[in-house]
């Protein structure tokens, strides 16, 4: 008999065998950090909508609460001029890697200082074609909301069975290029003035191989990826995870009503290990991921947050992991790493149970220096909300910021921080979606398309959803899957790329009334021409504000690399302090808010654009 994949969500059940419930292994968990959360663990309690004061422009208290602000999404893809449309490639069989989607990159392609956008897609599979070739696209922003599809002059129309991106400078000749992961050989593509071209083999970066039982070598199945400079040399290093060990010939059977088919989830399958390319600075790499103390054939990885945890200058790597613990690689300095996710209470949940974790994401929710990790996981497992408790100490604070019982039904794929109002404190967005059209078969309140949500800060340590009144992009169910934030029309506000599996993306314009901002484009010194690893302080008043430029996080995708500081109704950022990747400090005063600030290391402020809002 098989039993088939014993997901903690699911009722399996295997052909001819027994049914069970995934659940009840978690009876049998050791509770390796309940002892941590026992002391901080709350319950919950149901918010009333009916207590809701009248939305207004602004703050508002009912009570002893801050009321939100109608924080508003307007869904402008079609308007914008993007038609993508995502291939899984199902053609009745139910391959895995239909079910996980793809992601999207937010960055600046040709170098003319507005957002363009790069939607991954899936492919075709071999002897099941339809036509013409699907591939991933590249949309060059016009400004004003209008895009154009620029794939072919880019030189990206080539078929791949695409995951996620990462975009980085990797040569340090001043314009992005982008890593592309796969169901096969990843790709690198080198970036000169817009077209890119593929230099993979040369590179040294196509990915690794596992041998199936009967002897066949398969390119490892890649995920997340992010750049930095993880050993200090300058030169931004290639972060890769893996996902499970399938191929075509490994599929196995796995169903939910003990007839049909269903997508698999990763029990039954063998883990890869998660690698790192060092850059030699010579247009290769090296990989290094054994001596860097990383070999793990136990991980699922799907998604990676790069974050420097401990504050000492070196950036750490946060790893999420389906069905398996997951990773906290601390940076021992010499690009060398130690996993201490274990010691430090995020590899598993509150009773010692492993997570199905997708996106992640990284950032400080109170201004207060503390870092909080949050992690998108299976639907009927609320989404994580780590906080360091201190030191290298994370306590699971998603009951007590009222996050849990609201994502319990989701099954949450992206997942990013954004200041979505402007007020100085990160709100939390999540795009949600099942993997199993008839998911509803066994579980008739877990919806196969599912909205998407939004949490608001209402800085006393309390998320409050307001999904319900951002607007029609979030009332919409969708299959979603890599989500990503930029200002995308140059407003000072943060708009946001959802894409779903077998569907469209969603561009979703900000809307709400929002506070003033200052943004700031940090620019360092080559090799590391975009300042990867840096640290800004924005000082305004009686707030302060800390952000890191980094690339990864989230599902599969990666936000802009400009940082926005929300002031609420703050006129200036009275001081911004940046520290360098290479440690150097510098500090620059009276920034007004209105306006995206361009800073080079050792120059100071060298360009200044207001923000303007810019009608459809």
């Amino acid at each position: 008999m098989r039993i088939a994949n014993s997901h903690p969500s699911y009722l399996w059940v295997g052909r001819g065998g027994f049914a069970f419930f995934g659940l009840s292994f978690a009876l049998f968990a050791i509770p390796f950090f309940a002892f941590l959360s026992c002391a901080q663990k709350k319950s919950e309690p149901k918010i009333d909508p009916a207590t809701y004061a009248k939305p207004d422009l602004g703050y508002t208290r009912v009570g002893a609460r801050r009321e939100p602000p109608p924080i508003a999404f307007t869904d402008v893809t079609q308007r914008a001029g993007i038609g993508f449309r995502h291939e899984t490639g199902a053609f009745g069989k139910k391959w895995m890697p239909e079910s996980m989607g793809s992601g999207c990159v937010i960055f600046d392609a040709d170098g003319d200082g507005l957002p363009d956008l790069l939607l991954v897609n899936g492919a075709f599979w071999p002897g099941h074609e339809k036509g013409n070739p699907p591939t991933s696209k590249l949309y060059r922003s016009r400004g004003n909301w209008s895009f154009e599809d620029v794939t072919q002059r880019a030189g990206l129309a080539s078929p791949l069975y695409g995951m996620g991106a990462a975009a980085g400078d990797y040569d340090a000749d001043g314009d992005l290029d982008l890593y592309l992961t796969a169901v096969g050989d990843n790709r690198l593509l080198r970036n000169d003035n817009g077209k890119f071209t593929d230099v993979t083999k040369r590179a040294g970066v196509a990915g690794g191989r596992w041998r199936a039982e009967n002897g066949k070598q398969n390119p490892e199945w890649s995920t997340g990826a992010a750049w930095a400079d993880l050993d200090g040399d300058g030169w931004i290093d290639l972060f890769v995870c893996n996902y499970v060990h399938w191929s075509p010939e490994t599929d196995l059977f796995t169903t939910i009503d003990g007839v049909n088919k269903s997508y698999a989830t990763p029990q039954q399958y063998d883990g890869s290990t998660c690698r790192l390319y060092h850059n030699r600075g010579d247009g290769t790499f090296e990989e290094v991921t054994e001596k860097a103390g990383l070999h793990n054939p136990k991980g699922k990885s799907l998604g990676v947050a790069v974050a420097d945890l401990d504050d000492d200058g070196r950036p750490d790597l946060v790893v999420t992991n389906d069905t398996q613990p997951n990773f906290l690689y601390h940076n021992q300095g010499g690009g060398a790493f130690r996993d201490i996710a274990l010691t430090s209470g995020v590899a598993y949940d509150e009773t010692g149970r492993a997570r199905a974790g997708m996106g992640v994401d990284v950032a400080s929710l109170d201004n207060d220096r503390a870092l909080a990790v949050a992690i998108g996981n299976f639907s009927r497992e609320p989404v994580s909300l780590y906080r360091q408790a201190g030191g290298d100490i994370f306590i699971d604070e998603a009951g007590g910021r009222r996050i849990a019982q609201s994502t319990l039904p989701s099954l949450t794929f992206g997942l990013l921080f954004l200041d979505g109002d402007l007020d100085g404190y990160l709100d939390l967005a999540l795009a949600n979606g099942h993997i199993e059209p008839e998911i509803q078969r066994v579980q008739k309140d877990i919806p196969f398309e599912q909205q998407p949500q939004l949490f608001w800060n209402d800085r006393e340590r309390h998320f409050l959803d307001i999904t319900d009144r951002a607007g029609g992009p979030f009332a919409r169910p969708v299959v979603g899957r890599g989500l990503a934030s930029a200002d995308l029309d140059g407003d000072g506000d943060l708009d946001l790329v959802l894409t779903t599996n077998g569907g469209p993306a969603v561009l979703m314009r900000n809307d709400g009334p929002v506070g003033k901002a200052v943004r700031v484009r940090l620019r360092g010194v080559p090799p590391n021409r975009d300042a990867l690893g840096a640290v800004a302080t924005a000082t305004a008043g009686d707030l302060e504000q800390r952000a890191t430029v980094r690339t990864g996080s989230s599902y599969l995708s990666q936000s802009e690399t400009t940082l926005t500081f929300g002031l609420e109704g703050r006129p200036r950022v009275d001081r911004l302090s940046v520290r360098w990747p290479d440690g150097r400090t510098e500090s620059v005063e009276h920034l007004d808010a209105g306006f995206t600030y361009e800073m080079e290391q050792g120059r100071g402020i060298v360009k200044r654009i207001p923000f303007r809002r810019q009608p459809l």
